[in-house]
């Protein structure tokens, strides 16, 4: 049987070292200060240990980088995955002692029963395909999934969810297949299988539970996140209903959709858009309200405070940059969010002093030239820049030729219609028209 969407073995090899595709919700501390196991006991399952794995790599500071590694070998412990075990232990490197060190009887014992375990599936699969029991055989490729799931065989547990597709008979077990494919895409970073796999379920015929609805539009974003269409991410994330709670914690907490809404949003909204369907939304203020921090910024920037925001965009940058989704999107994002900034508070003004913009901005005079002398160059802002006296003047448009030029098109417009209306008026008072000839039967 042919199975859609191989997935390479590089992003296999990724997740298992932490890197495919899961994200943290950012607490607004400093790494030194970050409680990992606050941090950690917002997740479940593999998604925890990429996690972990992740701050571990790239938090920089030694007792936060053992921290992690030390529960990530505990959570390993109580499950199967005795790839996962090998490459903790060789991070941790005997930094914390023999109890942390390769438990050699505990992965042979698991491999043992895991090789037992693989054979008796595989031999009930066959069991049932003989019988061409359909229902029997969707469940026996469940089971194989979940088994290579939890050894981290990932690729092989995609395959076997992927062929589950045949054996559905209902619209239920459509949508368990497609939250099972989704669930492996994240991990694998396979983000185009996570927005197919999302409009399959969708476009089930049966009604939706509102949890499934809240899972799917979470994945959605992160799919959206992950190819960089920000303003499709945010209206995903800001549209995740509160049933999402900890229902989805194996992949993402309700704190990350309050952050990944906000942050997209504030990059890619208008004013508009962020009034209604950000700071309005009764729905999406439930996210907000478990991250201050994020709620704040977000009514500082409408409300044009524009350096308590960036201030507290700055507060929150370095544990976003230990998010295993965001981080690679937190540069791109604050540089949105910084140039809508300054174009709405050049706005309302014919001119405007750069020192005093500098120190709302929190940079030198200099670096705003530049920034500004960018968006003037993309015609983001219209306007000029006096370098020599640091004014920005506004070069606005002349309303009274605009509305000459409007007026005058308008009146050839009308000139042609009417010599136009007449034309045919002419031609159809003395009869110069055709008539289409009498069929001849």
């Amino acid at each position: 049987m042919d199975v859609e969407g191989e997935v390479p073995a590089a992003a296999a090899e990724a997740v298992a070292n932490g890197l495919g595709g899961a994200e943290p919700s950012p607490a607004p501390v400093s790494a030194e200060q970050l409680d990992v196991e606050a941090y950690a006991a917002q997740y479940t399952g593999r998604t925890r240990l990429a996690r972990l794995l992740f701050i571990a790599e790239r938090c920089g500071v030694e007792a936060v980088e053992l921290e992690a590694l030390r529960m990530a070998y505990d959570e390993i412990k109580r499950g199967e995955d005795t790839m996962f075990h090998r490459e903790v232990t060789s991070k941790i490197n005997g930094r914390l002692g023999p109890k942390y060190a390769l438990d050699q009887a505990w992965t042979d014992s698991v491999n043992r029963r895991a090789e037992q375990r693989k054979e008796k599936l595989e031999s009930e699969l066959n069991g049932y395909r003989t019988n061409l029991i359909k229902e029997s055989i969707r469940m026996g490729y469940n089971d194989i999934g979940d088994f290579f799931y939890a050894h981290g065989q990932l690729s092989d547990a995609f395959k076997s969810y992927i062929r589950t597709r045949d054996y559905c008979t209902t619209s239920k077990h459509i949508v368990q297949m497609c939250m099972n494919v989704i669930l492996v895409s994240i991990e694998l970073g396979q983000f185009p299988h996570v927005s197919n796999y999302v409009s399959k379920a969708e476009q089930t015929p049966d009604t939706l539970d509102p949890i499934i609805v809240a899972k799917l539009r979470a994945a959605a974003g992160l799919a959206y996140l992950a190819t960089k269409k920000y303003k499709l991410a945010a209206r995903k994330f800001v549209e995740t209903g509160h049933e999402l709670g900890n229902n989805y914690s194996e992949v993402i907490a309700p704190q990350d959709v309050a952050v990944y809404g906000a942050l997209c949003a504030l990059a890619s909204f208008d004013r508009s858009d962020l009034k209604s369907k950000v700071i309005d939304n009764s729905n999406f203020r439930n996210f907000l309200e478990l991250v201050p921090e994020v709620r704040e910024l977000v009514n500082d920037f409408y409300s044009s405070r524009y350096g308590s925001c960036l201030e507290h965009l700055e507060k929150l940058k370095t544990n976003l940059l230990l998010d295993i989704h965001l981080h690679d999107h937190v540069e791109t994002l604050y540089m949105d969010i910084r140039h809508k900034a300054i174009i709405q508070y050049t706005l309302p003004f014919i001119s405007v002093d750069l020192n005093t913009m500098a120190a709302a901005f929190m940079t030198s005079v200099s670096m705003l030239e530049k920034e500004l002398a960018a968006l003037i160059t993309e015609n983001k802002i219209q306007a000029r820049i006096d370098s020599h006296n640091k004014i920005l003047y506004a070069r606005h448009a002349d309303q009274r030729n605009a509305t000459f030029q409007r007026v005058l098109q308008t009146g050839n417009e009308f000139e042609r219609d009417v010599k136009s209306l007449l034309l045919r008026a002419n031609l159809i008072k003395h009869d110069f028209n055709q008539r289409a000839g009498q069929r001849k039967m």
